[in-house]
């Protein structure tokens, strides 16, 4: 069992339910792992709204960027987090200040991104919660399988 104690039939359950995800920390840089994992879902069908203040305004993969999730429009079926295991807590507070309005049913932390606090927070708020592991991975993986 991982650490998000989730096995793979929850994985693939998740990643069939999802069709609309907010990438936070999405990078227009191609040598970022988000700029990739982005367009991998993007290729799988899935609508990617890049969150990153630092190129609002701007487009990544053909999909505008939006500064904050507040600006992301609904629906919005999962958060998938590309940021430091330190600014995990402050994103799970906007996913939950925006849930209802989005829909959120599913916030995603990357590879190396764990923060257990959070992660309690976000499931006493309704959450699913999938904790260091790439969906661009797991996808792949779970094919195979």
């Amino acid at each position: 069992m991982s650490i998000d104690g989730l096995g793979d039939e929850d994985i693939v359950g998740i990643l069939k339910g999802v069709r609309t995800i907010a990438m936070v920390g999405a990078s227009a840089s191609p040598d970022r792992p988000s700029n990739g994992v982005m367009a991998f879902l993007q290729s799988r069908g899935y609508v990617v709204h890049p969150v990153n203040p630092g190129f609002a305004g701007r487009e990544i993969h053909g999909a505008m960027v939006f500064a904050r999730l507040a600006d992301v429009p609904a629906p919005v079926d999962m958060v998938d987090i590309f940021r430091a295991s330190s600014a995990v807590p402050g994103i799970v507070e906007d996913v939950i200040a925006q849930k209802d309005r989005l829909g959120i049913k599913v916030v995603w932390t990357q590879l190396g991104v764990v923060n257990e606090h959070a992660a309690q927070t976000a499931r006493a708020a309704g959450l699913k919660v999938v904790m260091d592991r790439c969906p661009k991975i797991e996808i792949g993986r779970l094919a195979r399988g």
